[in-house]
Protein backbone atom coordinates (compact mmCIF):
# COMPACT_ATOMS: atom_id res chain seq x y z
CA UNK A 1 0.00 0.00 0.00
CA UNK A 2 0.97 3.34 -0.53
CA UNK A 3 1.92 5.97 1.90
CA UNK A 4 0.75 9.62 1.67
CA UNK A 5 3.77 11.91 2.70
CA UNK A 6 2.40 15.00 4.50
CA UNK A 7 5.73 17.65 4.65
CA UNK A 8 4.92 20.15 7.51
CA UNK A 9 4.59 23.43 7.52
CA UNK A 10 4.46 24.87 11.38
CA UNK A 11 3.82 28.45 11.69
CA UNK A 12 4.78 30.50 14.87
CA UNK A 13 4.72 34.56 14.64
CA UNK A 14 4.21 34.00 10.90
CA UNK A 15 7.55 32.02 9.90
CA UNK A 16 8.43 28.68 9.72
CA UNK A 17 9.04 26.95 12.87
CA UNK A 18 9.65 23.81 14.49
CA UNK A 19 9.55 23.21 18.07
CA UNK A 20 10.63 20.47 20.57
CA UNK A 21 8.55 18.34 22.26
CA UNK A 22 5.78 20.96 21.41
CA UNK A 23 7.90 23.38 23.78
CA UNK A 24 7.18 27.27 22.25
CA UNK A 25 10.26 28.31 23.56
CA UNK A 26 12.10 25.89 22.11
CA UNK A 27 11.48 26.96 18.21
CA UNK A 28 14.25 27.09 15.41
CA UNK A 29 13.08 29.50 12.85
CA UNK A 30 13.51 27.87 9.22
CA UNK A 31 11.68 30.24 6.76
CA UNK A 32 10.09 33.59 6.71
CA UNK A 33 7.94 32.97 3.95
CA UNK A 34 5.72 30.44 4.54
CA UNK A 35 3.89 30.50 0.89
CA UNK A 36 7.15 29.91 -0.46
CA UNK A 37 7.63 27.34 1.52
CA UNK A 38 4.60 25.37 0.16
CA UNK A 39 5.88 26.24 -3.36
CA UNK A 40 9.02 24.97 -2.55
CA UNK A 41 7.67 21.61 -1.50
CA UNK A 42 5.55 21.34 -4.40
CA UNK A 43 8.30 22.05 -6.85
CA UNK A 44 9.99 18.67 -4.97
CA UNK A 45 6.62 16.70 -5.81
CA UNK A 46 4.33 17.03 -2.37
CA UNK A 47 0.61 16.96 -3.49
CA UNK A 48 -0.02 17.25 0.10
CA UNK A 49 0.91 19.57 3.10
CA UNK A 50 -0.15 19.24 6.59
CA UNK A 51 0.09 23.07 8.00
CA UNK A 52 -0.41 23.79 11.67
CA UNK A 53 -0.95 27.48 13.40
CA UNK A 54 0.71 26.89 16.93
CA UNK A 55 -0.14 30.32 18.22
CA UNK A 56 -3.57 29.33 17.13
CA UNK A 57 -2.96 26.40 18.81
CA UNK A 58 -2.70 27.83 22.17
CA UNK A 59 -4.69 31.07 21.49
CA UNK A 60 -7.80 28.56 20.48
CA UNK A 61 -8.70 31.04 17.52
CA UNK A 62 -6.63 31.38 14.03
CA UNK A 63 -3.63 33.77 14.30
CA UNK A 64 -1.13 33.10 11.54
CA UNK A 65 -4.35 32.82 9.43
CA UNK A 66 -3.09 35.60 6.70
CA UNK A 67 -0.25 33.01 6.60
CA UNK A 68 -2.10 29.61 5.66
CA UNK A 69 -4.53 31.98 3.45
CA UNK A 70 -1.12 32.20 1.30
CA UNK A 71 -0.28 28.83 1.78
CA UNK A 72 -3.65 27.46 0.61
CA UNK A 73 -3.36 29.97 -3.04
CA UNK A 74 0.73 28.90 -3.66
CA UNK A 75 -0.02 24.93 -3.00
CA UNK A 76 -1.84 23.40 -6.33
CA UNK A 77 -2.28 20.14 -3.77
CA UNK A 78 -4.34 19.51 -0.94
CA UNK A 79 -3.73 21.47 2.33
CA UNK A 80 -4.44 19.83 5.82
CA UNK A 81 -4.68 22.35 8.64
CA UNK A 82 -4.96 22.26 12.40
CA UNK A 83 -4.62 24.14 15.13
CA UNK A 84 -7.09 26.40 17.46
CA UNK A 85 -9.94 25.09 15.61
CA UNK A 86 -12.23 24.75 17.87
CA UNK A 87 -15.51 25.72 16.92
CA UNK A 88 -17.95 25.84 13.77
CA UNK A 89 -17.30 29.04 12.31
CA UNK A 90 -13.54 28.04 11.87
CA UNK A 91 -14.45 24.77 10.56
CA UNK A 92 -16.77 26.26 8.17
CA UNK A 93 -14.39 29.27 7.30
CA UNK A 94 -11.37 27.25 6.19
CA UNK A 95 -13.16 24.81 4.04
CA UNK A 96 -14.90 27.10 2.57
CA UNK A 97 -11.68 28.84 1.39
CA UNK A 98 -9.84 25.52 0.00
CA UNK A 99 -8.37 23.32 2.90
CA UNK A 100 -8.89 20.07 2.27
CA UNK A 101 -8.97 18.86 5.58
CA UNK A 102 -9.41 20.19 8.91
CA UNK A 103 -7.89 18.29 12.03
CA UNK A 104 -9.44 19.09 15.31
CA UNK A 105 -7.66 18.20 18.51
CA UNK A 106 -8.68 20.07 21.96
CA UNK A 107 -12.29 20.36 20.89
CA UNK A 108 -12.37 16.82 20.16
CA UNK A 109 -12.00 15.78 23.52
CA UNK A 110 -13.81 18.70 25.28
CA UNK A 111 -16.80 19.50 22.03
CA UNK A 112 -17.00 16.05 20.69
CA UNK A 113 -19.95 16.58 19.03
CA UNK A 114 -18.65 19.58 17.11
CA UNK A 115 -16.73 16.75 15.38
CA UNK A 116 -19.43 14.38 14.72
CA UNK A 117 -21.83 17.35 13.24
CA UNK A 118 -18.74 18.80 11.13
CA UNK A 119 -17.96 14.96 9.63
CA UNK A 120 -21.61 14.54 9.39
CA UNK A 121 -21.68 17.70 6.78
CA UNK A 122 -18.14 17.27 5.51
CA UNK A 123 -17.63 13.70 4.84
CA UNK A 124 -14.01 12.83 5.10
CA UNK A 125 -12.76 16.20 5.80
CA UNK A 126 -12.33 16.14 9.28
CA UNK A 127 -9.54 15.17 10.67
CA UNK A 128 -9.35 13.90 14.68
CA UNK A 129 -5.43 14.79 16.48
CA UNK A 130 -4.74 12.27 18.75
CA UNK A 131 -1.71 13.75 20.75
CA UNK A 132 -0.40 11.46 23.48
CA UNK A 133 2.14 11.91 26.38
CA UNK A 134 2.94 8.72 27.75
CA UNK A 135 -0.58 7.82 26.16
CA UNK A 136 -2.75 10.24 27.94
CA UNK A 137 -4.11 12.97 25.68
CA UNK A 138 -2.69 15.74 25.31
CA UNK A 139 -4.82 19.26 24.63
CA UNK A 140 -4.30 23.11 24.61
CA UNK A 141 -1.11 22.99 22.31
CA UNK A 142 0.15 19.95 24.23
CA UNK A 143 0.08 22.05 27.06
CA UNK A 144 -2.15 19.84 29.23
CA UNK A 145 -2.07 16.50 29.60
CA UNK A 146 -6.01 14.63 30.07
CA UNK A 147 -6.64 10.98 32.27
CA UNK A 148 -8.58 10.13 29.02
CA UNK A 149 -6.00 7.08 26.88
CA UNK A 150 -5.32 7.74 23.35
CA UNK A 151 -7.44 4.61 22.15
CA UNK A 152 -10.38 5.54 24.65
CA UNK A 153 -10.75 9.36 22.98
CA UNK A 154 -9.87 7.61 19.05
CA UNK A 155 -13.09 4.76 19.98
CA UNK A 156 -15.31 7.97 20.12
CA UNK A 157 -15.08 8.23 17.09
CA UNK A 158 -15.28 5.09 15.58
CA UNK A 159 -19.06 5.74 13.85
CA UNK A 160 -18.72 9.53 13.58
CA UNK A 161 -17.14 9.56 9.37
CA UNK A 162 -14.12 11.43 10.13
CA UNK A 163 -11.34 10.97 7.53
CA UNK A 164 -8.04 10.07 9.66
CA UNK A 165 -6.36 9.98 13.59
CA UNK A 166 -3.64 12.15 13.51
CA UNK A 167 -1.26 10.18 16.09
CA UNK A 168 1.63 12.57 17.71
CA UNK A 169 3.98 10.96 20.56
CA UNK A 170 4.71 14.37 21.53
CA UNK A 171 8.04 13.25 23.27
CA UNK A 172 9.23 12.55 20.28
CA UNK A 173 8.17 15.61 18.15
CA UNK A 174 11.30 17.64 16.67
CA UNK A 175 13.14 15.57 18.03
CA UNK A 176 14.64 13.23 15.33
CA UNK A 177 14.20 10.75 17.61
CA UNK A 178 12.52 8.13 15.18
CA UNK A 179 8.55 7.75 15.18
CA UNK A 180 7.18 5.78 17.50
CA UNK A 181 5.93 2.95 15.18
CA UNK A 182 4.75 0.52 17.80
CA UNK A 183 2.26 2.83 19.49
CA UNK A 184 0.99 4.49 16.28
CA UNK A 185 0.06 0.87 15.05
CA UNK A 186 -1.55 -0.18 17.85
CA UNK A 187 -3.75 2.43 18.24
CA UNK A 188 -4.58 1.49 14.33
CA UNK A 189 -5.31 -1.50 15.13
CA UNK A 190 -7.38 -0.73 17.91
CA UNK A 191 -9.63 1.41 15.66
CA UNK A 192 -11.10 1.44 12.00
CA UNK A 193 -10.21 4.41 11.21
CA UNK A 194 -6.92 5.02 9.43
CA UNK A 195 -4.02 6.90 11.18
CA UNK A 196 -1.58 9.46 10.02
CA UNK A 197 1.53 9.08 11.93
CA UNK A 198 4.03 11.91 13.31
CA UNK A 199 6.48 13.33 15.71
CA UNK A 200 10.11 12.27 15.20
CA UNK A 201 10.28 11.15 11.65
CA UNK A 202 14.20 10.60 11.88
CA UNK A 203 15.55 9.37 8.45
CA UNK A 204 14.27 7.03 5.68
CA UNK A 205 13.89 4.12 7.82
CA UNK A 206 11.30 5.44 9.62
CA UNK A 207 9.39 5.54 6.42
CA UNK A 208 10.12 2.70 5.15
CA UNK A 209 9.25 0.89 8.60
CA UNK A 210 5.45 2.37 8.02
CA UNK A 211 5.23 1.77 4.40
CA UNK A 212 5.64 -1.94 5.86
CA UNK A 213 2.71 -1.43 8.38
CA UNK A 214 0.60 0.97 6.03
CA UNK A 215 -1.95 -2.47 5.80
CA UNK A 216 -2.26 -2.36 9.15
CA UNK A 217 -4.45 1.40 8.35
CA UNK A 218 -1.40 3.68 8.48
CA UNK A 219 -2.62 5.89 6.28
CA UNK A 220 0.33 8.92 5.90
CA UNK A 221 3.39 10.39 7.68
CA UNK A 222 4.13 13.84 8.36
CA UNK A 223 8.09 14.79 8.06
CA UNK A 224 9.31 18.30 9.74
CA UNK A 225 12.62 18.72 10.86
CA UNK A 226 14.04 15.98 9.53
CA UNK A 227 12.96 17.61 5.92
CA UNK A 228 14.44 20.99 6.88
CA UNK A 229 17.50 19.73 8.51
CA UNK A 230 18.43 17.33 5.49
CA UNK A 231 18.36 14.14 7.12
CA UNK A 232 16.11 12.80 4.26
CA UNK A 233 14.94 14.69 0.93
CA UNK A 234 11.31 14.86 -0.20
CA UNK A 235 11.68 13.29 -3.51
CA UNK A 236 13.32 10.19 -1.63
CA UNK A 237 10.52 9.67 0.81
CA UNK A 238 8.09 10.04 -1.96
CA UNK A 239 9.87 7.37 -4.25
CA UNK A 240 9.53 4.96 -1.13
CA UNK A 241 6.21 5.69 -0.06
CA UNK A 242 4.99 4.79 -3.50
Amino acid sequence: MSLIIFPAIDLKGGQVVRLAEGDMARATVYADDPAQQARVFAGHGADHLHVVDLDGAFAGEAVNAKAVEGIIKAFPGKVQLGGGIRNRAAIDHWLDLGVSRVVIGTAALENPDLVRTAARDYPERIVVAVDAKEGMVATRGWADVSDIPVVDLARRFEDAGVAALLFTDVGRDGLLKGCNIPATVHLARQVAIPVIASGGVADLGDILELVRTSAEGIEGVIIGRALYDGRLTLEDALAIAG
